[in-house]
């Protein structure tokens, strides 16, 4: 009989990722051949264009398929530098970007790269999935502040400066937001930025992976541009997969001081070697070609988040706010707690609420809990209109069931 492995502290810290979780279940129904409406995946529906699509096979005819810089290649380097520069007026060298992996690769060399054990990590909660647990991996604690419907699912500068203390070495700030969508306005920027300028000991890693996902003519601003004596102290983070529909593609990056730059490389040196290769030269046609393709799918999720806004606060006891960018909507279920289901069982929380939605109607979202705040769920509306019609309708129709 095979000896069973002792396994580390670090992993049995760390949960697995909810959002993953309800999409292979959904999957593993559908191929049951049951009929299941997943929307628990943060993935757009759209293709990859086809400039982009043309820039990886010319990549990999032309032989640029070995072993790259550990931190990606200069001229993705480059092209990140004119990114930030055209769209954010922020100004970088090369030396100051990190290429890696995915959006969640650069959290995890940004974080295991600078955190010790006894660090705090202060996280708005409704967060995304994976912000608490890399904190965790890495030995530090993260603190969720609680961010409700009453603020609008955003951190204010009350809440921010309660909860900084003098072990918090990192503020995450994810605009918009992944559950919620809610984005920062450069005001509220400001408020947060006159906080941070009082505690020097405080960095921020702001994911603005959904910056060209934002609704009704929202202006998008990122903190380092709204406060430049942050500067030095931000790690501002992005990637391809969202807004050029690139998420297989895995790669995500970021701009900061050249200290911090330089530890996350020492970590992909021991780690991931490198970014693949042929997505990196994929990447640079997506930061240097055409952006036309943006307008369109822009106004498309504006249609799609409309229609589930209205057909959720039409069913009995979800109240749905509407948000401002990303993809999803985050809607509040406590209007059912304590109902009964055609099954008997009581909704007792989101989660109950999630299951016995998926048992009885098969359309899979992610439970609120999950995303540090509970009474609420999310859905990501990246599916086509007609899909999310017949959601709206099983959803509508679940809830009236409930007594």
């Amino acid at each position: 009989m095979a000896a069973d492995i002792q396994l580390s502290e670090a992993i049995s810290r760390v949960k697995p990722s909810a959002t993953i979780a309800v999409t292979t279940k959904a999957n593993e129904m559908k191929r049951a051949g049951l009929d299941v409406i997943g929307l628990g995946a943060g993935e757009p529906d759209f293709d990859t264009p086809e400039n982009i699509k043309e820039a990886a096979i010319r990549a990999i005819r032309d032989g640029k398929t070995k072993y790259t810089p550990s931190d990606g290649i200069p001229e993705l380097k480059e092209a990140v530098c004119a990114k930030f520069a055209r769209e954010n007026g922020l100004s970088y060298k090369p030396s100051q970007v990190n290429v890696s992996p995915g959006g969640k690769a650069v959290l995890f060399n940004a974080l295991i790269a600078t955190l010790n054990v006894g660090d705090e990590v202060i996280i708005p909660a409704p967060y995304w999935v994976s912000y608490p647990e890399i904190v965790l991996l890495a030995g530090a604690k993260p603190v969720a502040i609680s961010c409700g419907p009453n603020s609008n699912y955003k951190l204010t500068p009350e809440a921010l400066e309660a909860a900084i203390t003098p072990k918090t070495k990192w503020l995450i700030l994810n605009s918009p937001s992944n559950p919620t969508g809610a984005a920062y306005t450069r005001a509220e920027l400001k408020g947060l930025a006159d906080v941070l300028l009082r505690h020097p000991q405080v960095w921020v890693l702001t994911d603005d992976m959904y910056e060209h996902l934002v609704y009704d003519g929202f202006e998008y601003s990122t903190i380092a541009q709204v406060e430049p004596a942050l500067y030095d102290r931000t790690l501002t983070m992005n990637g391809v997969s969202k807004a050029y529909a690139m998420t297989g593609w895995r790669i995500g990056y970021a701009a900061g001081p050249e200290k911090l730059i330089g530890a996350m490389r020492k970590v992909m040196d021991q780690s991931t070697s490198n970014p693949c290769s042929v997505s990196q030269w994929a990447s640079v046609e997506a930061l240097n070609g055409p952006q036309d393709f943006l307008p369109g799918f822009r106004a498309a999720y504006q249609g799609r988040r409309n229609l589930m806004v209205e057909g959720l606060n039409k069913a009995a006891g979800i109240v749905c706010p509407k948000p401002e960018g990303a993809f999803y909507v985050y809607p509040s279920c406590t209007g059912l707690i304590g109902k009964k289901a055609p099954s008997g069982t009581v909704i007792d929380s989101d989660k109950t609420f999630a299951a016995e939605l998926l048992e009885a109607e098969k359309v899979a979202l992610v439970f609120g809990e999950a995303f540090g705040l509970p009474g609420t769920f999310r859905i990501s509306y990246a599916t086509s209109d007609a899909v999310l019609k017949e959601a709206l309708v099983r959803i509508q129709r679940f809830c009236a069931a409930l007594s």
